[in-house]
């Protein structure tokens, strides 16, 4: 858990499957031979990339291709998707002093780098010395001081900043030893040296392998090796998968509800994080133009839309319900406001209370079918990436919904570049993305990262692309910041406010909350997660979460 000291505090917080066919190693990791080797039972074959992989393995470099996780590791693990306290792993205790400036980790004694080498306090420190130094590559937007005492780090803030402690404890670790001399932001670590449960055994543009370390603090994994191979995308992967020939990969594969007789040995596990959502350009005061800049249309959109006919037809019913408020349901729920009067969004159309609520705000129907004010239609473009087939069907579906309601969408599809920087400048109405969830599970993160500070259109947005605007929403956030999460009484009035105006603004329309989907070999593994035990975010691609799942998984042997 978080603590402040002395009393604990709860956190509340494309290659060809013929690839994979057969893998028979001998690892030699950087510091030696670890005389680790890996028959086909005990060798988990999943994705890596998509067509020729460049070798690096920096952990903090944007073009990484793995290790984060496996080969260095951080101080704890956060399970988002769960409300367990933070697991030690390179760390062993935590705690935040009195009043929220000072945060103590203390750290295992017992851990050598894969070279040998003894690991200290003082590679935490400096790692994140490094990071406030490179502002390229501090993705966490580090900025208090650190020093390491004996077997303790403490981390020095200028105001309470009980949020950066989930931030802090997911950063994984590098040796000073072997980075003090480098370019953080141009080494491509090609020799990984870790704490980790795995090191680098051999790699080649198409597939590389980790094999497991001998010498771990924790103990020798069961899994002996991963092969990470190439596949060029999801049919190649729903291919391996029918044909025996991948352990584990997420991404929507056909009829996905039946994955087990579709394909015998698997199993699929869906966890519902990630919010799909219709972003506006919201804000008509930090320059944004269109119907989409009266909350009575955001409003009036998101009542007509038939959230059940949306899963069906674009999701596989993988998808949950949403909250208005964007507090997630599936483990955040205690801190939704009792203020806040639905908070749930209906799955069903409300096209006649859509119409009211239109026609209350000045707007009038049309001969056409579509509503009108000051000469404007009420006809608003969507804006998504060409070839994302399930959002394109979800803004058909939504098109078709609209119309009853009087509103035109309009999908206006363009490149993943063209679709971000039209995002990130403000040239959009509406566009089709995702909130995502931060470094723990709760919604501070999705407040702070989306709502609270926002840029004029034409300059680089964050991640408030929206640009909402509202000066009481970053006070309440900005005040959360101070705050220890268990502190109930203090952060409840705070959520409210925020709630409050996000519910009545809507400046991201709710849709559903997305599912992530992983299928995996329950024939040849043992331990992976379960619906009733999500002890990770079941997404390969989530390292730090996908490395946990790798400690955990034995060979069946088949």
């Amino acid at each position: 858990m978080f603590r402040r000291s002395p009393a604990p505090l709860r956190l509340l917080l494309g290659l060809t499957a013929a690839t994979a066919l057969a893998v028979s190693l001998a690892a030699c990791a950087p510091g030696g031979d670890s005389g680790a080797t890996a028959s086909d039972a005990d060798t988990l074959i999943t994705v890596g990339g998509q067509g020729d992989m460049q070798i690096n393995f920096n952990p903090f470099s944007p073009s990484s291709i793995g290790g984060v996780g496996t080969i260095y590791e951080p101080l704890f693990f956060i399970n988002k998707v769960g409300d367990a306290e933070p697991e030690p792993l390179l760390g062993v205790d935590q705690s935040w002093n009195e009043d929220g400036t000072v945060y103590t980790v203390t750290v295992r004694d017992d851990v050598t780098w894969s070279d040998g080498e003894p690991f200290t306090a003082a590679d935490v420190a400096f790692t994140f010395s490094m990071l406030k130094d490179n502002p390229s590559i501090n993705n966490i937007g580090f900025d208090g001081e650190v020093a390491a005492d004996g077997d303790s780090v403490a981390f020095t803030f200028d105001s309470p900043s009980y949020v950066k402690g989930p931030d802090i404890l997911n950063t994984v670790i590098v040796p000073e030893h072997l980075w003090a001399d480098v370019s953080p932001t141009e080494f491509l670590d090609e020799q990984p040296v870790g704490t980790g449960a795995f090191e680098l055994a051999d790699f080649k543009p198409q597939a590389f392998t980790l094999a497991a370390n001998p010498d771990y603090w924790g103990g020798e994994p069961e899994l002996k090796a991963i092969r990470y191979i190439s596949l060029s995308g999801n049919q190649a992967q729903a291919d391996a998968l029918a044909a025996g020939t991948i352990d584990w990969q997420t991404s929507p594969v056909p009829d996905i509800q039946n994955v087990p007789d579709r394909y015998p040995g698997y199993v699929n596990v869906t966890a519902n994080q990630n919010q799909t959502v219709l972003a506006s350009c919201a804000s008509a005061e930090m320059g944004c133009s269109g119907p989409q800049t009266d909350p009575a249309v955001r409003q009036a959109l998101s009542l007509a839309i038939n959230r059940d006919q949306v899963n069906a037809l674009a999701f596989q019913n993988t998808s949950t319900d949403i909250s208005p408020t964007f507090v997630l349901l599936a483990n955040q729920e205690q801190w939704i406001s009792p203020s806040v009067v639905d908070p749930v969004v209906p799955t069903t159309p409300q096209a006649d209370q859509a119409r009211a609520l239109l026609e209350g705000a000045g707007w009038a129907l049309g001969g056409d079918g579509i509503y009108a004010k000051d000469g404007e239609r009420l006809s608003l473009g969507v804006e998504v990436v060409t070839g994302w087939t399930d959002y394109i069907t979800t803004i058909d579906t939504i098109a078709a919904q609209a119309r009853e309601a009087g509103i035109e969408v309009v999908p206006v599809q363009s490149s993943w570049n063209e679709w971000t920087d039209k995002k990130q400048r403000g040239n959009f109405e509406l566009a089709i993305d995702s909130l995502a969830q931060g470094p723990a599970p709760d919604p501070y993160y999705v407040y702070n990262n989306f709502f609270a500070t926002t840029v004029p259109v034409g300059e680089s947005s964050g991640n408030n692309f929206s640009r909402y605007a509202d000066p009481d929403v970053s006070a309440a956030v900005e005040a959360l910041q101070a705050l220890a999460f268990d502190d109930t009484a203090a952060r409840e009035p705070l959520m409210a406010t925020i709630q409050d105006r996000i519910v009545a603004d809507l400046p991201y329309i709710p849709v559903l909350t997305a599912g992530t989907s992983s299928q995996w070999n329950v024939a040849k593994f043992d331990g992976w997660p379960t619906d009733d035990d999500l002890y990770a975010f079941p997404a390969v691609w989530s390292r730090l979460d996908s490395a946990e799942v790798f400690k955990k998984l034995s060979p069946t042997g088949e």
